[in-house]
């Protein structure tokens, strides 16, 4: 079977798991109609749990129609934008339904953002109300003069825990002050949370969004440094929930519970924090940042039966358990994202877990899921795995989209599916670039494609290192590298030299601790596994290297300060 042949007939789904459909039944229900569901079938089940203290569905929805009400009082209605600015917490779920009650669209934002961050963004998409972190508030308070914000709700996240905090963490007192003091700050000028969620609900009657409405912007910059505003759709954003329990036939309604410390700011903690908790009806256990300790204490009362994360949580988090602190007897699902999965974490962490962790992928344009590994014999670990149900793929000629290439050989990934985003908030021309006239998204990544329909990636497609007329992957190069004696991460980035366009390769590498660097015992190391022009040309050593809050390696990062040191 040739490539066209196997992706005109999504042949790949003969490898999906037992139970798996092959599509989802189509989405005619906006986010606010899901958790409305939620609230009349399982109306005494807990929906959120922060510190031990629970939110019931029934409670939830009853919340939602209050801060609706209240938003409605402030002039918020149908295709306004309202700015979110704060971790995980359940003010943040009550904010994000309450605005998609009223066909508003929510805005979501880093909370560790800096003034000229948000400043950015906010002028993008002219929020005139926000809601934020007590800690952030002034923050976004201070931008008042340049852009539209005349409202900022604060959040004192300590409103929804128990009174008894330092007593449900079981930590010390002086680490539980400390743990207080860095979840809230006074905000003076802003209007309290509680103070517009005291509103009576907002009626019946109000008109209700569609599924066709836009629910959302998540901002992305990919691989340029212009943050874009991503337009996903309430049925964007359930039709991917929905393709999230189809590839979990398991997991049970109402009877499941999610840890959420992925930040519900990002696609990927928004889709498993946010809509597939409405989805699946299952308990979210919301935690601020990630740290084992609050795991390890939440994990005493309702342990995990899924744990959605990146490699170095999954990591942590075994080697706790591995420890005895940490229970993950119940953690039958857990499915990573945003970097390679490496056999050593899959192994270290199945040796403590219930059941099986696999890799899976996804763009914010794509709400965010589009490929994982079946939870089943299938799986092939080192892949991203299959396509989801109701998604198709090809893989082609990156200068020429309407040429697919042979299964095996590396070409672009492009994607169509009921996931897939509408397009950037004003900005045609990127649109244009990455969404095609036919609806299939192109994702910039490189990868190749398997006689059984799984995909492998190579690399962005923009970050792919020119040198000596060959095309290098970073991340070939990384994996070699970082199996190096003494090596504990490794980014690599081309360096141009000259004006030829031509590129000279830089590993920067962190080491073990303890360990000393060997230059030419890495050298060799390099050399024994890749070809002479993929081998680093010269190597620096730092205590760490710049991440993403979901701890993926910022490579335009790295390459901007090696640039940034050459110059001064």
């Amino acid at each position: 079977m040739d490539a066209q042949q196997m992706n005109a007939t999504r042949a790949w789904t003969a490898s999906y798991a037992e139970g798996v459909p092959t599509d989802i039944e189509p989405v005619n229900d906006s986010m606010y109609d899901q958790l409305a569901w939620a609230a009349g079938a399982y109306a005494d089940s807990p929906a959120l749990e922060f510190f031990g203290a629970e939110l019931t569905f029934a409670q939830l929805h009853d919340r939602v129609l209050r801060f609706a009400g209240g938003l409605r009082e402030l002039g918020i209605g149908k295709g306004d934008r309202v700015a979110l600015v704060m971790p995980n917490c359940p003010q943040h779920v009550i904010a994000f339904f309450a605005i998609a009650r009223l066909g508003a669209i929510v805005v979501e934002h880093n909370p560790l953002y800096t003034r000229s961050e948000l400043l950015t963004q906010f002028s993008d998409h002219r929020a005139r109300v926000t809601v934020a972190w007590d800690k952030v508030a002034p923050t976004v308070l201070s931008l008042a003069g340049d852009v539209d914000v005349d409202t900022v709700i604060s959040v004192d996240m300590t409103k929804m825990m128990p009174l008894k905090m330092r007593a449900l963490l079981k930590l010390p007192i002086a680490k539980a002050k400390e743990s207080r003091a860095k979840l809230t700050a006074k905000a003076p000028g802003t209007v309290p949370f509680d103070k517009v969620a005291g509103h009576a609900p907002i009626e019946e009657s109000h008109p209700k969004p569609t599924a066709e409405d836009i629910a959302c912007f998540s901002y992305t910059s990919g691989t340029t440094s212009t943050p874009k505003g991503v337009m996903l759709t309430h049925s964007n954003l359930l039709s991917n929930g929905r393709q999230g329990a189809a590839w979990m036939p398991e997991f049970k309604k109402g009877k499941e519970t999610i840890y959420s410390f992925l930040p519900m700011f990002h696609s990927f903690g928004m889709l498993l924090g946010v809509t597939y908790g409405v989805v699946s009806a299952s308990r979210v256990t919301l935690f601020p940042t990630f740290d084992p300790d609050l795991i390890v204490n939440a994990s005493k009362g309702n342990p995990a039966t899924f744990v959605p994360g990146v490699p170095p949580m999954y990591d942590r988090l075994a080697r706790v358990a591995k420890d005895g602190n940490l229970d993950l007897s119940h953690a039958q699902y857990a499915m990573s994202g945003a970097m390679t999965l490496s056999d050593p974490v899959v192994n270290r962490w199945e040796a403590v877990a219930a059941g099986k962790l696999n890799e899976g992928y996804g763009l914010t344009e794509a709400s965010p899921f589009l490929f994982a590994n079946p939870f089943g014999p299938t799986r092939k670990i080192g892949t991203i795995g299959l396509p989801c149900p109701s998604t198709h793929m090809k893989v082609v000629d990156p200068d020429d989209t309407s040429v697919e290439v042979e299964l095996g050989e590396v070409g672009e990934l492009i994607v169509k599916g009921p996931q897939v985003f509408q397009g950037y908030w004003n900005n045609d021309e990127e649109t244009a670039k990455t969404l095609l006239p036919d609806g299939w998204l192109r994702t910039g990544d490189l990868v190749t494609q398997d006689s059984d329909g799984f995909v492998t990636i190579v690399d962005r497609k923009k970050e792919i290192i020119i040198t000596g007329g060959f095309n290098v992957s970073p991340s070939e190069v990384e994996q070699v590298i970082t199996g190096a004696p003494g090596v504990a991460e490794a980014a690599v980035v081309g360096i141009a030299r000259g004006s030829s366009g031509a590129e000279s390769i830089t590993a920067v590498i962190v080491l073990e601790e303890g360990a000393q660097f060997d230059e030419e015992a890495v050298r060799a190391h390099a050399r024994e596994h890749l070809s002479e022009h993929k081998v680093p040309r010269s190597y620096q050593v730092w205590d760490e290297l710049p991440k993403s809050l979901l701890g993926k390696v910022l490579r335009r990062q790295v390459k901007d300060r090696i640039l940034a040191e050459r110059s001064s």
